[in-house]
């Protein structure tokens, strides 16, 4: 069973950025199954590092697609951008130095931080999005 489910009620109406949330989703569900297997040391290092890789890929790809379009909202929802990449970036760094706090707790501070993030953010930018025609 999975820690986090995708449903179209997250959906934001752009099948690429759709997509790329999936793409999150995914990779903390990685990180869960790895716990259920009492492996979640051993993976937490890997999907924070490909977390670490993605999150700078999607949020350019919103980012852009808001700019494209002058969404209203762009600059208070690249400082949120910029905020949890400065923080997935410190959690990475924190594993490397061997001070992270235990794979549970960053799993469910991402999940908390990435289900609230679409459904109260991200949502807000899709019909806007949509109206100035982007698919």
């Amino acid at each position: 069973m999975a820690f986090f489910n995708w449903n179209s009620e997250m959906s934001v109406g752009i099948p690429k950025i759709d997509q790329q949330h999936q793409k999150l989703v995914g990779f903390l569900n990685e990180l869960y199954e790895a716990m259920q297997a009492g492996k979640g040391k051993d993976a937490l290092g890997k999907v924070l590092n490909d977390l670490l890789l993605y999150t700078k890929t999607h949020f350019a790809a919103e980012e852009q697609v808001m700019s494209t379009h002058r969404y209203p909202g762009y600059e208070d929802h690249k400082a949120r951008h910029d905020k949890m990449a400065r923080k997935v970036k410190d959690l990475h760094e924190q594993f490397r130095q061997g001070s992270l706090a235990s794979p549970i707790q960053i799993t469910n501070f991402l999940k908390d931080w990435l289900a609230k993030h679409i459904m109260e953010t991200d949502k807000k930018y899709g019909p806007f999005l949509a109206a100035k025609g982007e698919k």
